[in-house]
């Protein structure tokens, strides 16, 4: 039976949620998650979870914030003009917005709070600070 080591591309079916059991992502509707383990694709606990599985098995991991999405940041909070928002938005708290980095990446934004002139963006993933529970199976081994 195959088992799961660094470097192998391994397809899995996962269901994400909190401590309060809301369920935040779930591959059980879909087509499963394939990545190559080891390689900096998914977070360090997922990828930890998943290494020395047998295909076939199922396992429940609790993942830390330092393991997933890392701690909450101040630095991660921007305020910029609103003159730098799309011309037609009325900008209102907890709405999201969508930026590009020079690299290419895309993020998401939220309005934190809005200011006569400026808004306050926050940065920080949606999962940041928070620990995540996964109910893992390994699928295949490839």
């Amino acid at each position: 039976m195959s088992v799961a080591k660094k470097g192998d591309k391994v397809k899995v079916h996962y269901t994400g949620k909190l401590t309060d059991d809301t369920i935040f992502d779930s591959s059980r509707e879909r087509e499963p998650l394939e990545f190559t383990l080891g390689s900096g694709q998914m977070i360090k606990g997922f990828d930890q979870a998943v290494e020395g599985m047998k295909v076939g098995e199922n396992k429940k991991v609790e993942i830390p914030s330092t393991e997933a999405y890392g701690e909450r940041s101040a630095d991660a909070m921007i305020e910029v003009e609103k003159s730098q928002l799309p011309a037609n938005m009325e900008p209102a708290k907890g709405m999201q917005l969508e930026a590009t980095s020079q690299d290419g990446r895309r993020q998401i934004l939220v309005i934190e709070e809005v200011k006569e002139s400026t808004v306050i963006l926050d940065a920080n993933h949606p999962l940041a600070g928070k620990e995540l529970i996964f109910d893992i199976e390994l699928v295949e081994v490839g």
